[in-house]
């Protein structure tokens, strides 16, 4: 199923770029393509999904939109999946700051005013993150810069974006 997250979270990152930059959070069911399929045929046929394409594939189902005001911690703290849901991902907008910037960063203050500090560095990066996890544990994670909107830079890799991944883990639990 790595290979079926993999391409879950590229599939899902390609769709939130198609929209441009600037979008809210996205969250994502991933269900078993041929459990699905054998499930809910009406939903599978309205989903334009055929039985062979249900090998060891993952069909993404967007949720309900994040609300804007929530951050998205505690909004991921108050979800529990069915069963029948084998993973989720979420797809959100960040600003980053390389790992240097680190030792500058304030030791305290407010939400607000460690992110006014981020994002007043000229050092800052824009980015699309979109991290994917299944109940096992497997994780992916697409990371898309800003200046660098290309699918050929786009980066990818299971540990990229942990906390992240560890918080949508815990959506299972």
């Amino acid at each position: 199923m790595t290979v079926a997250l993999t391409q879950a979270v590229v599939e899902i990152e390609r769709h939130v770029s198609a929209f441009g930059w600037d979008q809210p959070a996205r969250l994502y069911a991933l269900v078993d393509t041929a459990a699905l399929i054998r499930s809910e045929p009406q939903l599978a046929k309205d989903l334009g999904l055929a039985a062979e394409e249900g090998a060891s594939t993952l069909t993404p189902i967007e949720q309900d939109e994040i609300p804007a005001e929530t951050p998205v911690d505690e909004f991921l703290a108050g979800i529990a999946w069915p069963e029948p849901v084998a993973g989720c991902a979420l797809v959100l907008e960040r600003l980053m700051l390389p790992p240097a910037a680190e030792a500058e960063m304030p030791a305290t203050g407010s939400d607000e005013e460690i992110a006014a500090w981020v994002a007043a560095r000229p050092d800052k990066q824009e980015v699309r993150i979109a991290v994917g996890v299944l109940r096992d544990g497997t994780r992916e994670s697409v990371v898309r810069l800003r200046d660098k909107d290309s699918d050929l830079e786009v980066l990818s890799g299971a540990d990229l974006v942990p906390g992240l991944a560890e918080a949508l883990q815990a959506t299972f639990a």
